[in-house]
């Protein structure tokens, strides 16, 4: 199958040691290995290093050393203009948070992705009708998010996320504010269409239920991979 994504030997320090004080090391020599199309779930306590992981993986942040290959590509070597290029062709990110803009409705946040990256309009509108569908929110694609439960806008979250096709969706706690019943439907959604298209998944949870449904669990403590 091949790796997707590959990290070697990966650190991230905050601030520096000195009389101020000893760095921080976010990520402490951090090697793992993903398959194309593997769903993987990162669990740790707080503060062990999983969403600095995510961010890395997604040219958010860049490492103190290391190296980091998504899809063959040496991320940890790219400037601010290829990092910008990789997440614009080949990541999604769906955050606890939606970031989703209430002054569009459902089916305009899901379009979004294609009018910035001028994706030709009938394409938009055929892959736009297609999630929402998948997501199951073709029904509420007119509603504006006051409208929609938490679960409903994460759906939609991860409708607009994958619009542009990504090989790699990263998932930083996407059911951190669903109640039980949401987080389920979310999860299974992200298997299936992780399953449909092949897409690679990373995604950080604290929940060991969420995790479950991933294909394999990594366990991070103080900046390591312990699991």
């Amino acid at each position: 199958m091949g790796d997707m994504i590959r990290v070697e030997n990966a650190t991230k320090l905050y601030g520096r040691a000195g009389a101020n004080g000893a760095a921080v090391h976010a990520l402490n020599g951090v090697s793992l290995r993903i398959d194309h199309g593997e769903f993987v779930a990162i669990m740790g306590p707080s503060g062990c290093g999983k969403s600095t992981l995510l961010h890395v993986l997604g040219g958010l942040d860049v490492l103190s050393s290391g190296e980091i290959y998504l899809d063959d590509e040496p991320v940890h070597r790219l400037d601010e203009a290829g990092l910008t290029r990789l997440r614009r062709e080949k990541i999604g990110f769906i955050f606890q948070f939606f970031n989703l803009l209430p002054t569009l409705t459902v089916e305009e946040n899901v379009r979004l992705p294609g009018l910035l990256q001028n994706l030709n309009g009938g394409e938009i509108e055929r892959r736009t009708r297609a999630l929402l569908e998948a997501v199951g929110m073709e029904h509420r694609a007119g509603h504006r998010l006051h409208q929609l439960s938490g679960g409903e806008m994460q759906r939609t979250a991860l409708a607009r996320a994958l619009l542009m096709e990504p090989r790699v969706l990263l998932a930083d706690e996407p059911t951190g504010n669903l109640d039980s019943e949401a987080s389920s439907r979310v999860v299974e959604l992200f298997r299936e269409i992780g399953e449909r298209h092949r897409t690679t998944i990373v995604m950080v949870t604290h929940s060991r239920e969420v995790a479950h449904a991933a294909h394999r669990v990594v366990t991070m403590r103080d900046g390591r991979v312990v699991d």
